[in-house]
C-alpha cells in the first residue's frame, strides 16, 4: 500500500511537471525567458537632418533596443519608451512633438521638430527605458543638429492657356549638383504659382554661386514668368572678413622704431657738438 501511495505521488508530481512544461512553451515561454539578465545593454540613436532651416520643420526618428524588454532570442517581451527634450541657448518657437512615444517591434518613433528663425546648435535629448515586470533599465542619448539661416531661390510658374496640368516636382542645383526638389501642386490654365526653395547649409565657399531650376521636362507646359523654361539666380558669398590686427601691430612697431632711430640720430649729433 505504501508503494503505491509513493507511485501515485510520482505520477501526480510528473503531471503537475509536464504542466508548467507545457505552459513553458506556450504564452508562458517569453515571461520565463525574460527573467533572464538581458543578453544586449539599452541603446537608442535619433536619425534626421543635421543642418536645418528657419522657420522649417522635419521629421526625427527615434529607435532602440536591448534590456530587459528583450528576451535572450531577441523577442520584445516588455515596454520600450522614450522622452525628449529639447537643449539650445534660445528655444523660443522651437517645438518638437510628441515628446514621448514607445518602441514596438522594432519600428523607430516618428517626431517633428519645429524651429523658429534663430540661428544656432539644437540638441535633441532622450531617455530611453526597458521595461519587463519589476525590471527596468533606463539609456541617455542625445543628437545635435543646426539651426541656419538659409539661402533662398523663388520663382513664378506660370501654367499654359491650353491646360491644367497634375502634381509635379521640379530639381534645384547649385552650381550645377542638385541640392533639392520641390514639389509643385496640380495647376490649372493660366493658374500662377510662387516657388520658393530653402537651401541649408553651414557655408558656402566665397565668391559667386548659382541656383538653377529647370522646367524643360514639362515641354513647354509651364514655363517661367517671362516665357523661359530654365531659370537661374546668381548670388555672390564674400571671404571672411580681414584681420587688421597684424596691420596695426606691425604699424605700431614701426611707428615707436622711427622714433627711437629718429631720437637715436639727434642724440649722438648732440653728443658730437659737446666733443668739439
Amino acid at each position: 500500500m505504501m508503494r503505491r501511495g509513493l507511485l501515485a505521488g510520482g505520477l501526480a508530481l510528473l503531471a503537475v511537471l509536464g504542466t508548467l512544461a507545457g505552459a513553458g512553451f506556450g504564452s508562458g515561454a517569453p515571461a520565463i525567458a525574460a527573467l533572464a539578465p538581458a543578453s544586449t545593454p539599452v541603446t537608442g540613436n535619433v536619425t534626421g537632418p543635421s543642418i536645418l532651416a528657419w522657420n522649417t520643420h522635419a521629421n526625427y526618428f527615434v529607435n532602440g533596443t536591448g534590456g530587459p524588454a528583450f528576451a535572450p532570442n531577441g523577442t520584445q517581451v516588455g515596454n520600450l519608451t522614450w522622452w525628449i527634450s529639447l537643449l539650445a541657448a534660445n528655444s523660443t518657437g522651437t517645438t518638437i512633438t510628441p515628446t514621448e512615444g514607445a518602441i514596438v517591434g522594432g519600428n523607430a518613433s516618428l517626431t517633428v521638430l519645429t524651429v523658429a528663425n534663430i540661428t544656432e546648435p539644437l540638441t535633441i535629448a532622450v531617455m530611453l527605458s526597458s521595461t519587463y515586470l519589476t525590471q527596468n533599465v533606463t539609456t541617455n542619448f542625445t543628437y545635435t543638429l543646426h539651426i541656419v539661416q538659409p539661402y533662398v531661390v523663388a520663382a513664378t510658374l506660370v501654367c499654359g492657356p491650353s491646360a491644367g496640368v497634375a502634381s509635379f516636382a521640379v530639381t534645384v542645383q547649385l552650381d550645377g549638383t542638385t541640392v533639392g526638389t520641390v514639389t509643385v501642386p496640380s495647376l490649372l490654365a493660366n493658374q500662377t504659382y510662387h516657388l520658393s526653395y530653402k537651401y541649408a547649409v553651414l557655408s558656402l565657399g566665397s565668391g559667386w554661386h548659382t541656383f538653377t531650376i529647370s522646367l524643360a521636362s514639362l515641354h513647354g507646359l509651364v514655363r517661367f514668368s517671362g516665357g523661359a523654361t530654365v531659370y537661374s539666380q546668381s548670388f555672390y558669398v564674400p571671404g571672411p572678413s580681414t584681420s587688421y590686427t597684424l596691420w596695426y601691430v606691425a604699424g605700431f612697431v614701426a611707428f615707436f622704431g622711427a622714433i627711437f632711430i629718429l631720437l637715436t640720430r639727434v642724440a649722438a649729433r648732440r653728443r658730437g657738438a659737446v666733443k668739439r
